[in-house]
């Protein structure tokens, strides 16, 4: 079978009971919890959501070659059985996942502004989506389309430290795409949505949210943004 790259991106909230821990306990619950998720992917990664999303508090962006048919069972098996024993402080929020391939609109085999989801360089911001189109947009000729998408790539390459790892989700999840893009500047990625909502292939966007922001953080920075919350034994008292 042809090789593909399966990239699962999942979403978490710590709850009260994890927040009411100490700072060690509390440092010890991340520590283990991002050294049993890294073990089941081939590169991991790890970002902070909240503040600049209220409903999760970090992104997990997990990557691993799909070699077998058997590949994507033994990831969720694995996903599943380092997940589930934090629950108790760390609930699954949300997933968005699917798998890489060629792109039908692009004749470069590979572009330069294609996300490696197995280079060990990371950007310090990371934006992703859901994406579906219309249904009158796949009864238009395979022409019409190259034509709206041409539009979209000369608008893309202006922006060339933006990197894109586009998945496919056809018939796995409720969208049909998973855009991801990486960036030093978020306000010039502002600048290129804006651009490309003004675009004719715009037309026939079904839906592109909820849009997730992430800032790329070590484990030992995720410790320390988490530690410094304060614990229930941390409360002033009024005497």
């Amino acid at each position: 079978m042809e090789n593909k790259v399966l990239t699962y991106y999942a979403l978490y909230k710590f709850n009260q009971e994890f927040f009411n821990l100490n700072k060690k306990d509390k440092g010890n619950i991340i520590d283990n919890f991002c050294t049993c998720i890294t073990e089941v992917g081939t590169t991991t990664w790890f970002y902070q959501v909240s503040p600049s999303i209220s409903e999760y508090d970090i992104l997990v962006w997990s990557n691993i070659e799909v070699t077998e048919l058997s590949s994507i069972d033994t990831f969720m098996l694995a996903m599943g059985t380092a997940v589930n024993k934090f629950r108790q402080y760390i609930l699954p929020s949300k997933t968005l996942w699917g798998m890489t391939k060629p792109s039908q609109y692009s004749k470069a085999k590979k572009s330069a502004q294609e996300l490696d989801p197995f280079t060990p360089d990371r950007k310090p911001y990371f934006v992703i989506y859901p994406f579906s189109k219309t249904a009158d947009w796949y009864l238009k000729s395979r022409e019409q389309r190259q034509e709206m998408m041409n539009g979209h790539i000369v608008i893309g390459k202006k922006y060339t430290d933006i990197t894109q790892l586009l998945l496919y989700s056809f018939g796995i999840q409720d969208q049909e795409f998973v855009v991801a893009y990486e960036m030093d500047d978020m306000s010039l990625f502002s600048d290129l949505v804006y651009e490309l909502r003004m675009t004719e292939a715009r037309l026939f966007t079904l839906n592109d949210t909820p849009i997730i922001m992430g800032i790329y953080r070590s484990v030992d920075e995720l410790k320390n943004i988490y530690k410094s919350s304060l614990s229930a034994l941390d409360l002033p008292t009024n005497n």
